[in-house]
């Protein structure tokens, strides 16, 4: 991120772009930021204040910028005194310097395209039994896809993939959501989520160990935890059930709705996939890039003063990189509100960028790509049962999506 001199004295302090109406966010929202006010002061959903980045060479740039740091959702806003509450482990995303190098040396590996590879069959027989499922249910060919594929299937590959147990959902998941919608919660329902989250992952991690570590994510690293010499602690693994249920469930049923939607309201597009899979990995990039899966939540802190186009950040300072403008800015993307699924290359920042970038990214691709490729495997002739501008949405959290996806085939 590049410095300049001339400091705007205007302290010009705006609202955070609305996202339009029946949409996953607001990208058209920051196109005029983008040109006029590339860094702007904005009051966030929380009361608190922090920079706007909406321009992609600044987002990108923040990601990996040593200089800024994701603060722990447990202490930002900073409290102190007698009443400062007690902190909480810190996710991955949260994790500094060496603690976060030696764990993602230990994590990242896992993660890749090629340890993933067993899963492929896997996400795919889920996919196949919601389908088979939903249709069987179905006589007169009509379903919603939402709580028949979009909603349970980001969590049953979570739940396969991390190890933990479906049939407890009903434990962890109010906590999950209540995080997930955090900015509209005091400092003290943040908090009471976060700590019995991080007391569930502890208690399930006991029960793992006593059972033997498995195959699956967390027995692989209860495992590497106690190998001798190992840099991976036992806290490590409580924080890394931690941040796939808070990174890798309700983001990934937003984003799947989302996608989907958008290749429904496509059929061309749509039709052309289906006899032609092979662009199905191409076509994931451009979801990923076109529908705005983060919107203005990423919170980082600057840690030193510095100026950025005319604004003088303090240290202290929040600052919010927006990957959904980014991923819509001209200087980058050509026609970027254009959906264009053969669009290669396409360097887009959903999952982030530099050392904090979305460890399940590839998860999130694999998932998006066998939902699509199943969907229209089953059932060829889908489409909307119903005009997509008609259709009600989930605006609960900041995490907006389809509230129905009715179809028929």
């Amino acid at each position: 991120m590049s410095d300049t001199e001339a400091v705007d004295p205007t302290g010009t302090v705006i609202d955070v772009p609305a996202p339009e109406p029946g949409s996953a966010g607001s990208p058209c929202g920051y196109a005029r930021l983008r040109a006029e006010q590339p860094v702007v002061k904005a009051k966030l959903p929380n009361g608190e204040t922090g920079w706007l980045l909406s321009r992609y060479e600044d987002v990108r740039a923040a990601f990996a910028d040593p200089r800024l740091v994701r603060p722990l959702l447990s202490a930002w806003p900073p409290r102190e005194g007698a009443d400062a509450p007690p902190p909480c482990l810190p996710t991955f995303l949260e994790m500094t310097g060496e603690h976060h190098e030696r764990v993602r040396r230990t994590v990242l590996p896992l993660f890749g395209r090629r340890r993933l590879e067993f899963m492929v069959p896997r996400v795919r027989a889920i996919a196949e039994e919601l389908l088979d499922a939903m249709v069987a249910g179905a006589p007169d060919g009509t379903a919603d896809l939402v709580p028949a594929y979009v909603e349970p299937l980001p969590l049953r590959v979570l739940c396969e993939t991390v190890g933990l147990p479906y049939e407890e959902r009903d434990v962890y998941l109010p906590h999950t959501l209540a995080l997930l919608g955090a900015s509209g919660l005091t400092m003290e329902e943040v908090l009471a989520a976060l700590y019995a989250l991080q007391d569930y992952a502890s208690e399930l991690i006991a029960r793992r160990e006593r059972a033997g570590e498995g195959e699956d994510y967390l027995g692989l690293l209860l495992a590497e935890s106690r190998r001798a010499g190992a840099t991976l602690t036992r806290d490590d693994v409580v924080s890394f059930v931690v941040t796939m249920l808070m990174a890798g469930y309700k983001t990934n049923i937003q984003h799947t709705g989302n996608a989907l939607l958008v290749l429904l309201d496509h059929p061309d597009e749509l039709r052309r996939l289906r006899e032609e899979p092979a662009r199905i990995g191409a076509a994931v990039e451009e979801l990923l890039r076109y529908v705005p899966l983060m919107n203005a939540i990423n919170i980082l802190v600057a840690r030193e003063d510095f100026t950025l186009h005319g604004q003088r950040i303090r240290a202290g300072d929040a600052v919010v990189p927006v990957p959904a403008s980014a991923n819509r800015d001209p200087a980058a993307f050509t026609d970027p509100d254009r959906l264009d699924l053969t669009r290669s290359p396409n360097a887009h920042v959903a999952f982030g960028h530099g050392p904090h970038a979305c460890t399940g990214g590839h998860l999130t691709r694999l998932q998006l790509a066998t939902a699509i490729e199943v969907l229209l495997e089953r059932l060829p002739g889908v489409e909307l049962a119903e005009p997509a501008a008609s259709l009600p949405w989930d605006e609960t959290t900041p995490l907006r999506a389809p509230a129905r996806l009715p179809v028929r085939w």
